[in-house]
């Protein structure tokens, strides 16, 4: 087992060679719009896990994954051969590319938050013009005898 730590900064060293490879030395046009978001690596530090996003070319494109998880593929070798020269570990760890479902799930939370908020003026204007259908004061008022001082606690009175 190594040093957590070491296997988190080794992790960071790893995506930013695999991100600054793809933008300025890997020129398979698959990659264009790959973005890495995050890296992992295992405690024996033999495996890094590359996470990546794909944006479309432009807002109303959806992005490609499948092609852009190939040219990954393809350019494994490359980047793992980077990575070995960039990092000077013993074993240069092997490359698995992941694509992150962050992005999705934010949207998709973001959608469900928006019906909630809906759901909530809707139901907020529905009780708006609403009148309760009980008594108009449905608590039960304590029952004041002659005599008993009302700020006193339940029970004990208070001495003069």
């Amino acid at each position: 087992m190594v040093d957590p730590a070491r296997a988190r900064k080794l992790a960071k060293r790893i995506g930013t060679i695999v991100a600054t490879a793809i933008d300025h030395e890997i020129k398979d046009p698959r990659l264009e719009f790959v973005t890495i978001t995050d890296t992992k690596v295992t405690a024996d530090l033999h495996d890094a896990t590359v996470y990546y996003t794909v944006m479309g070319a432009d807002l109303d494109t959806e992005p490609d994954l499948v092609t852009a998880a190939a040219g990954l593929e393809k350019a494994k070798g490359v980047l793992r051969s980077k990575v070995g020269a960039g990092t000077g570990v013993r074993f240069t760890p092997t490359l698995k590319f992941v694509a992150d479902t962050v992005p999705d799930t934010a949207r998709h939370m973001e959608e469900l938050l928006a019906r909630a908020r809906a759901a909530d003026e809707e139901v907020a204007r529905a009780a708006a013009g609403a009148t309760p259908a009980g008594d108009p004061d449905p608590y039960k008022e304590p029952r004041v005898e002659d005599g008993d001082d009302v700020d006193a606690p339940s029970g004990s009175r208070r001495a003069d």
